[in-house]
């Protein structure tokens, strides 16, 4: 295979994963393929790293959320009644 100066060619190693899909979903996965001139393969890596990237972003959310429980920070009860008041309008 000739390869032009400058271009570089990158092999990723992986492991297959099989999941099964309703037709609708694959469908409109192979159309989203062929708009960004891409694999099915590289928009489902794409779509589970930023999935996984948002589960971890929202774990550590949680977790801190829990330790600031549990060393009891927590907002004054006067401020949580005015926000909720603000939010739902009464």
């Amino acid at each position: 295979m000739a390869v032009s100066p400058g271009v570089t060619l990158h092999y990723m190693a992986g492991e297959t994963l099989t999941v099964r899909i309703d037709p609708e979903m694959k469908k409109e996965l192979d159309a989203l393929a062929a708009a960004r001139d891409r694999d099915r393969s590289y928009i489902v890596k794409e779509a589970l790293s930023d999935y996984l990237e948002f589960q971890r972003w929202h774990l550590k959310r949680i977790q801190k959320g829990l330790a600031e429980a549990d060393a009891g920070n927590f907002v004054p009860e006067a401020k949580m009644k005015n926000l909720s008041a603000r939010l739902t309008g009464r």
